[in-house]
């Protein structure tokens, strides 16, 4: 009978302890794993805690904090964002009629960042588009960075140490800090080192060697399938990080291939073939996009700006820049603005990583490297070669691809972003050789490079407070004078130079459209590209009262432009608020254009029609 109750007993609990046991065999597994990856998580956790650092300026509060280099740009990132965000909705089109109505923006002819966005709609729906912008800035820098740290460890089996020096430099160097105020499309890098990995996955599947069935189709399959997947995906996040990943690419493919004849022999026929059918994948989604783009409502075939004026200074790879801790301001005058710092790597920086490409020698990897940074920084140069702010009237060889589609959209100085990862993995791979070795180099590669990187360690982005949204925006007072969907005219009306109406569009989720704006429009001679659009008259003559502060002349030819202008535009009402410059002669004016008074809501006049 005993023996019965024990059999009873242990069957009764034999389910209870192995569902005991559960939790401790998940938690153990999940100890190993963590141990396992125990350099990763610490180097993921320190370039987060690093961007968090260098973005603190913008917490705890992103929507009373801005960026104080380039407000502008931080105000038309948001107003994407929150435009983006629609899709949540089901409102998702490549182009907008919420601005510059009722023409509308073509989105994929300006950088608005469409797929990060999309993934954030979430945090923007919940929080705003000032916390999505915040949490993109720092994220793109610690994403790319651990992003490239993951490639230099699996790829490139580089020991952590290394590869978090060489990881740092790509994710943080001069380049991507100062791109950061305000270019989120230039900062997303992350998806490169996954579209760099899947190449050499193509590569390595392509070629035979060491194989008695030849190459690995399934794999080349599969990586040509991945690749177009992330370059699909990239074309929605940043179409120039994509052009001048591709470029470097192209040039360091060609480069190892003559470094190494035997694998081009070997592997070349099937890379290119696995290189065209990810082509061809990538177009079958990307066909209509393009067309768009370049052809479709309100797109543009060419750039806007001059490649002569956004050109590198050859005297700006000497320097190091303003926004590091051992810069100096006056960097400044060698670049068109604090977010173009591309070039600024510094002597400290440059003999370092020629010395280690020196000291790896002639193996084809660090000749592709090589070659790829020559090529990039040259081409960084522009069509004439500058230095300390003079034009030497010399040919740079960017004059060779200047007029070709999709080249003149990248800005010259922009080609040296891609030098930061070609300079970042050769320090890697010196520094992963010394520790691999004894004696001098050992240590002294190691602490060199350190050096080196610490040498353009970036400070903090500057911010500053952010002006109030008015009451009427705030409090939804706006709903009372615009029809939904309609189009409310904010006097004045926003332009490039100044887009901060456009903040009441994105503090509203984008809930009514506005004329004008901030953005990239066919308005030049011949359809060409330029920023923003001309003012209508009523638009022109009200922004020159906002600036002057004087009283126009208004007659009956300015009240009958007046109304044609607000047919024009489609809108349901006209308003000023308290807080516009010259705000009470601007009321006064729109009283004799519309003939009567307006109404007040909350802080603001309105006209409603």
């Amino acid at each position: 009978m005993v023996e019965a109750v024990t059999s009873a007993a242990r069957t009764a609990s034999g389910p209870d302890q192995i569902r005991a046991a559960r939790p401790a065999t998940v938690t153990r597994r999940m100890t190993a794993a963590v141990r396992r990856r125990r350099a990763d998580l610490l180097v993921a956790l320190a370039f987060a805690a690093f961007a968090a650092w260098l973005t603190h300026g913008l917490w705890p509060a992103p929507g009373t904090r801005v960026l104080a280099l380039n407000p502008a740009d931080q105000t038309l990132y948001e107003w994407f964002l929150a435009l983006d965000a629609r899709a949540l909705r089901g409102e998702l089109s490549l182009v907008s009629d919420r601005l510059n109505a009722p023409d509308g923006v073509n989105l994929m002819a300006n950088t608005s960042v469409v797929a990060l966005g999309v993934l954030l709609a979430p945090v923007t729906l919940a929080f705003g588009a000032p916390v999505t912008f915040a949490l993109l800035v720092a994220l793109n820098l610690a994403g790319t960075a651990l992003a490239w740290y993951l490639l230099f460890t699996r790829v490139l089996r580089a020991r952590p140490l290394a590869a978090g020096l060489g990881a740092s430099l790509c994710g943080f160097g001069p380049g991507m800090v100062s791109q950061s105020n305000g270019h989120l499309h230039m900062t997303a890098q992350w998806l490169v080192p996954a579209l760099v990995w899947l190449v050499v996955r193509l590569l390595r599947a392509a070629d035979p060697a060491g194989r008695p069935d030849g190459p690995d189709r399934r794999r080349m399959i599969s990586s040509a399938a991945g690749l177009a997947a992330v370059v699909t995906v990239q074309v929605f996040v940043g179409e120039e990080v994509l052009f001048l990943t591709a470029l470097t690419l192209a040039v360091m493919t060609l480069a190892y291939g003559l470094a190494d004849r035997e694998l081009l022999r070997r592997a070349g026929p099937g890379f290119a073939r696995g290189l065209l059918g990810a082509a061809g994948l990538a177009l079958l989604v990307l066909a209509y996009p393009l067309w768009v783009q370049f052809a479709g409502p309100q797109g543009v075939a060419d750039g806007m700006f001059p490649p002569a004026y956004f050109s590198a200074d050859l005297a700006g790879w000497t320097r190091l820049s303003a926004l590091t801790v051992f810069g100096s301001p006056e960097a400044v005058r060698l670049t068109t603005g604090p977010a173009e710092f591309t070039t600024f790597l510094g002597w400290p920086l440059l003999l370092v990583a020629v010395g280690c490409a020196a000291w790896l020698g002639r193996r084809p990897l660090v000749v592709a490297l090589v070659a790829g940074a020559l090529v990039t920084a040259a081409l960084a140069l522009g069509p004439e070669v500058v230095v300390g702010g003079e034009r030497t009237g010399l040919s740079g060889p960017y004059r060779l691809l200047a007029g070709l589609p999709v080249v003149d959209g990248a800005l010259p100085m922009r080609f040296a972003l891609a030098v930061l990862p070609l300079v970042g993995t050769v320090l890697t791979l010196a520094v992963h050789r010394a520790l691999g070795e004894s004696g001098r180099a050992r240590r002294g590669v190691p602490i060199a490079v350190g050096a080196a990187v610490l040498s353009v360690l970036p400070t903090p982005l500057p911010t500053m407070d952010r002006p109030p949204l008015p009451e009427f925006v705030t409090g939804g007072h706006w709903r009372q004078c615009v029809r939904p969907g309609g189009v409310l005219v904010p006097v004045p009306t926003a332009t490039p130079q100044t887009p901060w109406p456009m903040r009441w569009a994105t503090a509203t989720g984008v809930d009514f459209g506005m004329p004008e704006g901030f953005f990239i429009g066919p308005y030049g001679r011949g359809g060409s590209a330029t920023m923003g659009t001309w003012q209508r008259p009523t638009s022109a003559l009200l922004a020159d009262v906002a600036r002057r502060g004087m009283a126009p002349a208004v007659g009956d030819r300015q009240r009958r432009q007046a109304a044609r202008d607000v047919e024009f535009w489609r809108a349901s009402c006209v308003a000023v608020t308290d807080d516009a410059p010259h705000a009470e002669m601007l009321r006064r004016t729109l009283e004799q254009l519309f003939g009567r008074p307006g109404t007040r809501l909350a802080d603001a006049w309105t006209w409603r029609f």
